[in-house]
């Protein structure tokens, strides 16, 4: 424990093991960005690590699923619209972006339930000719729903 400011601030020491070629990779990775402390580097990973994941625990999440597909893939598109269709209660919207000849990228705004999402995750992946599905999901307290805001403008 250290004392900082009056206060206790309690940090805890460990080491890492890594191979040499994920080190010299972390290495150059360091130079090129201008890092110079493994700890602030480690901790700052370890902070990213937790956010990412943190909505698979949450109750409420929001965010992105990022999905490409081989379009070529006969039904594909039609089985990813039925998917969709029958979790309108999560799906905010979509963007549908044509990669090449054969595979396109839905990026799907997502709100709601984690469990929910999970379930919409599971069956995006089980489409054939779905080649990947990703998220980048935020936890969020509360239903996550819309809110109305209100601007107001002020003349000077």
């Amino acid at each position: 424990m250290t004392l900082k400011s009056g206060c206790l601030a309690l940090r805890e020491k460990f080491g890492i093991y890594v191979p040499e070629s994920l080190a010299q990779e972390l290495e150059e990775c360091m130079k090129a960005l201008g890092i110079k402390s493994k700890s602030a580097l480690v901790r700052e990973a370890l902070k990213l690590f937790i956010n990412e994941h943190k909505w698979e625990t949450a109750e409420n999440a929001v965010g992105i699923i990022g999905v490409i597909y081989d379009h070529s893939h006969k039904g594909t598109d039609e089985e990813l619209t039925d998917v969709q269709h029958k979790f309108l209660n999560l799906i905010v919207s979509t963007l549908h972006v044509h990669l090449d000849e054969d595979r396109c990228m839905l990026a799907i705004v997502v709100r709601g339930k984690t469990g929910e999402i999970k379930e919409l995750l599971g069956k995006l992946v089980g489409i054939r000719g779905v080649n990947i599905a990703r998220t980048m999901l935020l936890a969020v307290e509360g239903g996550g729903h819309a809110h109305q805001h209100t601007h107001h403008e002020h003349a000077e």
